[in-house]
């Protein structure tokens, strides 16, 4: 056979078989990566029930106990609701083809997600399932700002709207293929969507209902602090979920991730123990969870993006940071955040996510920048995502807040609010004795 027509023959070939090597496989769905899933997705939503119900339970007085154990349950059930019907589709829809805002209405009511669906190499049922987790702790953290003076009619309709208005869009522009995503933000399991988003919301909250009755002059200490401490150990095992989950794979990101995660929390756990322990004299209990919060919610925009040293740093200035952020806003300004939400969740949102564009580095044990980015660089992007965040946030909440009080009402009357939630709105009390 002359070159001529071997090389024929070799063009002939490659004509006939081109369509099956430049054809995309269809993705395939992975077992590992799927069974991790599914339990990432009972560890989230066993941060909020029973972790986060729990721990916020026990921070308020007797009788508003069984009030703040039914705002997270009642959260949990309306945002499963409001997710299925359209939330999902506003978060994670493409809109009809790449939309910066929002995804759209077209996989409203889960539209084409079927048992054989595959988002990347998991089912989207499962997909769907852990990011609804997300969907109901956010707007459940957002009570601790306005806890012990809230209606629950008004509780409810405030919070499905913002989780249509607030949580669901910037879910789309940072991990739904958004334009914060797009510009190169690195929030690996909720900065900024999560912490940032709910802390700002409470702080706005608790500006707008105004001070408890008797803040400050009048102690409010938590009733059980036996409650907290359990819920915040849940919190602290249901986080593994959060952050390693975030990886939506069972590989070497999931386990760096949950390593940060740890030492993130231990360390913002004892960074906030020694700062009170300098001030005060004493340690206390309350703290050294408070602290293991703090560390958590600012290692989470990080956990998949930094090593040991920048989880030790970034837990470290956790502790230190929130706890003056707490004492600064209850002694100084005098809002009356309840359970501390702005200062530990928000301001740890945006410290971690600043952080992030730092520790990120190679040189610091990261995972590094994307080709031609620099230091500067990815921190400005990060700076530009905590702005746009805290902004969309705080400026929609407020007009929420205000249309659902003209609806529905937020606020308790005095006389209710003295008396005591569980009484006045459910009919019953925590405890018998």
């Amino acid at each position: 056979m002359t070159t001529r027509h071997r090389n024929t023959w070799l063009l002939a070939l490659f004509l006939l078989y081109a369509p099956v090597a430049f054809t995309a496989e269809p993705p395939k769905l992975d077992a590992a990566n799927t069974a991790w899933m599914i339990t990432a997705s009972l560890l989230v939503l066993f941060m909020t029930l029973p972790g986060l119900a729990l721990f916020y339970a026990g921070l308020v007085r007797t009788k508003n106990v069984l009030s703040v154990l039914m705002q997270c349950f009642a959260i949990t059930c309306v945002v499963t609701l409001a997710w299925v019907i359209v939330a999902y589709s506003i978060a994670f829809g493409d809109g009809g083809g790449a939309n910066a805002w929002w995804g759209g209405l077209d996989k409203s009511f889960l539209s084409g997600i079927d048992v054989k669906t595959v988002k990347g190499s998991i089912p989207e049922t499962v997909f769907a399932m852990f990011q609804l987790t997300f969907a109901i702790i956010t707007p459940a953290l957002v009570i601790g700002g306005y806890a012990e003076r809230v209606k629950f009619a008004g509780m409810l309709l405030f919070s499905t709207l913002w989780l249509l208005v607030v949580y669901a869009p910037i879910a789309h522009w940072v991990w739904g293929d958004g334009w914060l995503g797009k510009l190169g933000l690195m929030d690996f399991a909720g900065g900024t969507v999560v912490h940032l988003n709910a802390g700002m919301a409470a702080l706005v909250a608790a500006v707008v209902l105004g001070r408890r009755r008797g803040f400050p002059e009048t102690p409010m200490p938590p009733h059980n602090l036996t409650m907290t401490v359990a819920g915040a150990s849940m919190l602290w095992v249901g986080w593994f979920g959060f952050n390693a989950g975030s990886a939506l794979a069972a590989d070497g990101a999931a386990g760096m991730a949950m390593l940060v995660t740890h030492i993130g929390a231990a360390t913002g756990a004892f960074a906030w123990m020694v700062c009170e322990w300098t001030r005060y004299g004493k340690p206390s209990v309350l703290g050294i969870v408070t602290g293991m919060v703090a560390g958590l919610g600012t290692i989470t925009p990080a956990s998949g993006f930094v090593g040991p040293m920048g989880a030790l740093a970034i837990g470290a200035a956790a502790g230190v940071v929130c706890f003056f952020a707490t004492n600064f806003m209850k002694r100084s300004l005098g809002v009356d955040d309840s359970l501390d939400v702005f200062p530990v969740h928000g301001v740890g949102g945006v410290l971690g996510t600043t952080l992030t564009g730092v520790f990120a580095a190679a040189a610091l044990g990261g995972v590094g920048y994307p080709e031609g980015q620099t230091m500067g660089g990815q921190v400005l992007v990060q700076l530009t995502g905590v702005v746009a965040v805290g902004l969309w946030s705080g400026i929609v909440t407020y007009v929420l807040l205000k249309l659902s009080d003209a609806v529905v009402g937020m606020r308790v009357a005095s006389e209710e609010e003295t008396e005591g939630l569980d009484t006045v709105l459910h009919n019953e009390t925590g405890y018998n004795l």
